[in-house]
């Protein structure tokens, strides 16, 4: 696996440049829409851009908008399977979590009572803040 440093790999050791056909869902010519290995929850999938880049703020706008415009297809995709909530995320660096070098969009689909508690969604990265609404 590309692990995330102070250099980008190569594509050739990429996940994202060389994806598995299986893991293929919908793709352009900037950019791939792929199952998710380790699924979060069903139906969890990833977009990437076609070229090897770490960041979103490295994308052009035609890939920025190439990734949404995928991000939409699979999410409508979601919808008609009965799919209503959704958790959207990019990990942006190492300490954000970051783990391969090739920038990627998480859309995961939610379903009522996946997890105890949803309210504060993302912000459950620091458990000890997430339950703002606890707070003082």
């Amino acid at each position: 696996m590309t692990m995330v440093n102070s250099s980008i790999p190569s594509a050739s050791a990429c996940p994202f440049c060389q994806p598995a056909a299986e893991l293929l869902l919908c793709e352009r010519p900037l950019a791939l829409a792929l199952a998710d290995r380790y699924p979060l929850t069903p139906g969890h999938c990833l977009i990437v851009p076609r070229r090897h880049i770490a960041s979103l703020f490295d994308a052009t706008a035609a890939e920025r908008e190439a990734l949404f415009a995928l991000l939409s297809r699979c999410r409508e995709r979601l919808r008609r399977q009965g799919v209503v909530d959704f958790n959207i995320g990019i990990n942006e660096g190492a300490a954000a979590g970051q783990t391969i070098a090739h920038l990627h969009l998480h859309l995961i689909p939610r379903r009522s009572g996946d997890v105890a508690e949803p309210r504060g969604g993302v912000r459950w990265i620091f458990p000890d803040r997430a339950a703002y609404w606890e707070q003082s």
